[in-house]
């Protein structure tokens, strides 16, 4: 088991993750880090709208692994 954390990036606001969760392999936490943002992502968009940026940024003991991006909304007019 491997110990995973997740920071939540909104906007330019970070909310780090210092307990973090073990998983058995990369692949786990990488879907645990995508259907989280996904999650929190439509309850956001839901209050604010779809100008926002949003991203969990996956880390382990050793430092950043993976950062997972919701898609971005560019209002051209």
């Amino acid at each position: 088991m491997r110990r995973y954390y997740f920071d939540v990036r909104e906007d330019d606001n970070l909310q780090t993750d210092d307990e973090g969760r073990d998983f058995s392999s990369f692949a786990a936490a990488q879907g645990e880090a995508t259907v989280s943002l996904a999650e929190l992502a439509l309850g956001t968009m839901a209050k604010h709208g779809a100008d926002h940026r949003m991203s969990i940024e996956v880390r382990d003991e050793r430092g950043p692994v993976q950062t997972v991006k919701w898609f971005e909304i560019e209002r051209l007019a």
